[in-house]
């Protein structure tokens, strides 16, 4: 997303509300970086970047404060009369009337939080990191699977939402059936599923099920964090499939490479267990252990050491 609304995302923060801008709907804010302006009040506006979020914090306060009135008006509208989106006063500080009425002149929304300034930019920068990350829309099933992010894509009807509901049984977590919201934050992937249809799962011949309702709050979940991509596909008998694992292939999602399997679906193949296995090996390999490689080391040493022996019988 390029921009955030400024009433969605005060709507989202949640935070006391001293003076809303009457152009609310229309304020964009485009950055999430979040600025201090101590140096502002100081004079130096060289490097001054007016179009992020600034934040008032103790700090910043308390060099307000041993101002006289008229002083602090001076300074404070020098600093207002930037295209400022938005201000906010942390720790729950005083509020200057200086500040509410500047506010309302320069029609700049004004809001007071509860947290000291570290946490309450840190809240800030995240939720605006995950307004403003890119995203994409996947058809697909994802399931947290003991720990793993796990995206199920396929052709239609080959079972995703089946393998999904017999991992549910299993202990694994719901994040979305049928369309899966992927943005990308801090160069990894976080899934989550589109309000309208969460927890929902569509098993045909039976419906709709609410997988909350049914199975209870612990199997599901708002979002988690994709480790691992499985491609379900029709057995197609004309085709070599990897039995080894050495060769890993990846896909790539908004610019991040992930590890994805290819797993082939026939009658009799318990698909939701391999599914399972597949989770817990990737995630053996992203601790150091790799299966494959354990045992090709092995034959290698094994021929090594019978061409060894055979030199000596020489």
């Amino acid at each position: 997303m390029e921009h955030v609304i400024l009433k969605d995302f005060i709507n989202e923060i949640g935070i006391e509300e001293l003076y809303l801008a009457d152009n609310i709907d229309d304020v964009k804010i485009y950055n999430n970086e979040i600025s201090r302006p101590g140096l502002q009040m100081a004079g130096y506006y060289e490097k001054f970047a007016p179009d992020r979020v600034q934040i008032i914090g103790n700090a910043e306060w308390h060099y307000l404060k041993d101002m006289t009135s008229e002083k602090r008006y001076a300074v404070l509208q020098k600093l207002y009369s930037y295209p400022i989106p938005l201000v906010i006063i942390a720790r729950n500080l005083e509020i200057f009337p200086e500040i509410v009425e500047l506010s309302k002149i320069h029609n700049i929304s004004l809001l007071r939080g509860k947290s000291d300034t570290s946490k309450l930019i840190n809240d800030l920068k995240s939720a605006l990191s995950l307004k403003l990350a890119p995203q994409t829309s996947i058809h697909g099933v994802m399931l947290e699977v003991f720990g793993i992010g796990v995206l199920i894509i396929g052709k239609s009807g080959v079972g995703k939402s089946e393998t999904a509901l017999e991992l549910i049984t299993k202990g694994c977590r719901l994040i979305a059936d049928d369309l899966v919201e992927i943005k990308r934050v801090d160069d990894v992937l976080r899934g989550s599923c589109p309000e309208l249809i969460r927890y929902f799962l569509e098993i045909r011949g039976v419906g709709i099920l609410d997988i909350e309702k049914i199975y209870g709050v612990g199997a599901v979940k708002q979002f988690e964090y994709l480790d691992l991509v499985i491609e379900l596909e029709e057995w197609d008998y004309k085709k070599e499939y990897d039995r080894i694992g050495l060769d890993e292939e990846k896909i790539e999602i908004l610019g991040v490479d992930l590890p994805k399997i290819t797993i082939p679906v026939k009658p009799g193949r318990n698909i939701a267990m391999i599914v399972e296995v597949a989770a817990k090996n990737n995630r053996q390999k992203s601790l150091g252990y790799n299966a494959a490689e354990v045992l090709n080391e092995r034959v290698k040493q094994s021929i090594q050491a019978r061409k060894t022996s055979a030199k000596e019988h020489i």
